[in-house]
């Protein structure tokens, strides 16, 4: 887990979108964490969220294929 202060997420988020990829980003505001930074496929899988089809439309021309699965409820 890396911890940020809001001053040097705002210098570099390229950095700590870097970062994040691979594990959450805390983001401080006077010492208290205020945000999380994390990783789509992170999210996801804490959410339990699949991808829709409005993600696979949005994908650009020769990205891997993706499955889609159908919705839990129909």
């Amino acid at each position: 887990m890396k911890v940020v202060t809001s001053r040097e997420f705002n210098q570099d988020v390229s950095a700590a979108k870097r970062v994040a990829r691979g594990e959450p980003v805390f983001v401080t505001d006077r010492g208290r964490p205020t945000h999380v930074l994390m990783s789509i496929d992170q999210f996801r899988r804490l959410t339990g969220e699949r991808e829709s089809i409005i993600d696979l439309l949005a994908l650009p021309p020769g990205a891997p294929d993706a499955a889609l699965s159908p919705p839990e409820r129909w």
